[in-house]
């Protein structure tokens, strides 16, 4: 019996449920926070989280990973608060989301160093809390593997090895850094069934797609909403023709949602991308997918059963 922290409590993996496995309650600069607070309304951010999060819940959603951390603004009492509001079920993460470079701090400490703070917040509490964080998280995009990411990752691999909570990254599909981050991750001892290479759904290169799953990683159709590398319908069709080739039970359905985002000026993202949400998945996607052939088992795999098989490595 595996048990999995959620920020309001142990969770059973067996009462996840249908899973979002990669959303945002909130992403913000850090820096830009700390030293502007009048910039934010946080008020304002709880009632987006909690309407986004409401609206996927209405639909069956059960449980929400949400994988913001250090260099995303990760803040847990306001996730808390969200799952509270909303009573849903939602894992935090440790980690650290860089594509170049990490703090000096880090830079002139050791990777055991930083694994064992991953370790700490798994364990013991996040940011001077009793809430513990249930996965792992680092980042790999289209500046490729520097030093500094090099770091963090193999950092995550050791805090894995040492926790057993599974690792989810984001990658840059048009680099092919999904494949350099297995490298690292293997190479460390990380096991393939607990690896979430995440993003993948940004490509419809099936042969790159393949090469990460025949070495046993998950994948993350994730983005599901932002069309800016891939259209819904290329997304839709490598999806399926991946579940007609067995793969069903390796992929994840989400859309990496943010309920609240400073990285653009107010307005931007909606007008790019007007139908990013919380619930498009549920509302468009699955009824589009089981028209064009996918199973229920197959839809079963990806929102219900590979979401616990990450969480217990198989």
């Amino acid at each position: 019996m595996t048990f999995i922290n959620s920020v309001t409590g142990p969770v059973n993996a067996s009462e996840l449920g249908l899973t979002l496995i990669h959303e945002h309650m909130r992403v913000r600069s850090e820096s830009v926070h700390a030293q502007f607070p009048h910039l934010y309304d946080e008020e304002q951010e709880i009632a987006k989280a909690v309407e986004q999060v409401n609206r996927a819940k209405k639909l069956g959603v059960k449980t929400i990973c949400d994988p913001t951390v250090m260099e995303q603004g990760r803040d847990i009492r306001f996730i808390e608060k969200i799952a509270r509001e909303t009573d849903t079920q939602i894992i935090a993460a440790t980690g650290i989301y860089t594509y170049n470079y990490i703090p000096t701090h880090f830079q002139t400490r050791s990777i055991d160093y930083m694994a064992d703070l991953f370790v700490r917040d798994i364990e013991v509490g996040i940011q001077n809390t009793s809430i513990k964080a249930g996965f792992l998280k680092c980042a790999t995009d289209a500046p490729g593997v520097t030093a500094d990411v090099e770091k963090v990752m193999r950092a995550v691999a050791r805090a894995h090895k040492k926790t057993g909570v599974p690792i989810m990254t984001h990658s840059h599909p048009a680099s092919g850094t999904g494949l350099k981050q297995l490298d690292i991750l293997l190479e460390e001892g990380a096991n393939p069934n607990q690896i979430l290479i995440g993003h993948t759904g940004d490509t419809d290169n099936l042969e790159y797609i393949s090469n990460i799953l025949k070495q046993g990683a998950f994948i993350g159709m994730d983005r599901y909403g932002l069309t800016r590398e891939c259209s819904t319908e290329n997304r839709n069709n490598t999806v399926i023709e991946l579940a007609k080739q067995g793969y069903s039970n390796r992929m994840f359905l989400s859309q990496d949602y943010c309920c609240t985002m400073d990285w653009f000026p107010e307005g931007v993202i909606e007008e790019r991308f007007p139908k990013w949400s919380m619930s498009f998945v549920l509302e468009e996607v699955v009824p589009e997918l089981k028209r064009k052939g996918v199973t229920e088992q197959q839809i079963q795999h990806m929102l219900f059963d590979n979401a616990r098989c990450w969480f217990e490595g198989k």
